[in-house]
């Protein structure tokens, strides 16, 4: 799995959840030191309470789905919502 892959993965789960399908853009910053890979969400800013959810539960959710699919690649990810 490539940080590509990734990328795929967060825009498909993105678009379920916003109105604005167009909008959704994911880039992702070079790896840091620890290898570490920090992709950001970007998203209209009518849809963003829909990507982060009530007290953040989507925003982890998506965190988390993304998390364990690039740790079963071997991969360190962590995901922004800009």
């Amino acid at each position: 799995m490539d940080s590509q892959t990734i990328v795929n993965l967060i825009v498909a789960i993105a678009r379920d959840l916003v109105d604005e399908k167009d909008a959704v853009n994911v880039t992702a910053d070079e790896p840091a030191e620890d290898g570490t890979i920090v992709f950001h969400l970007h998203v209209a800013a009518d849809d963003m309470g829909r990507v982060i959810g009530k007290q953040g539960r989507i925003a982890k959710a998506i965190r988390t789905v993304v998390r364990a699919a690039a740790n079963k690649a071997g991969m360190k990810v962590a995901v922004e919502i800009d």
